[in-house]
């Protein structure tokens, strides 16, 4: 089945290019309806599910279990390293991860071997200035949801 293509589907991948690091569906229907773009949440998460099944988005899961995600850059499949504190990620070198994936397959005589990595830390931006044992500056305030950069 084919999703038909309205302007909401088409702003959601286009609001979600202005996004630097990962998003849930709901924080980016918070952003398409902040830029007056009316679109339901069910519309928003078709859309992403096509975009994951297409390869038009990186996708990674939080501390909850909640799907987060991110365009796909045009070269492909990325690795991230994300900040558990604020939510920023950063794409790492993966060479090594993707080599080993196609080991593992030609070891095992399995084709088409699909993985996923999530690598998580805390940025030098929430990390305390000294060594005092106290928890990390977050700037993320579960009442508001992650502190995201995107583009508005």
């Amino acid at each position: 089945m084919t999703s038909r293509t309205t302007r909401q589907r088409i702003a959601v991948p286009r609001v979600l290019t202005g996004c630097q690091d990962f998003v849930s569906a709901q924080e980016l229907h918070t952003l398409l309806t902040a830029a007056d773009i009316s679109v339901g949440l069910t519309t928003v998460h078709r859309a992403l599910r096509d975009l994951e099944a297409t390869g038009g988005v990186d996708v990674v899961r939080d501390d909850t279990g909640e799907r987060l995600y991110r365009r796909r850059p045009a070269d492909g499949h990325r690795h991230y390293l994300i900040c558990r504190c604020c939510g920023r990620s950063r794409p790492v070198n993966s060479e090594a991860v993707e080599r080993w994936a196609e080991g593992i397959g030609a070891d095992t005589g399995f084709t088409a071997v699909e993985h996923a990595v999530e690598l998580t830390g805390i940025c030098a931006d929430c990390q305390p200035a000294t060594d005092t044992g106290e928890p990390p500056p977050c700037r993320w305030d579960p009442d508001r949801g992650r502190a995201r950069r995107c583009a508005s």
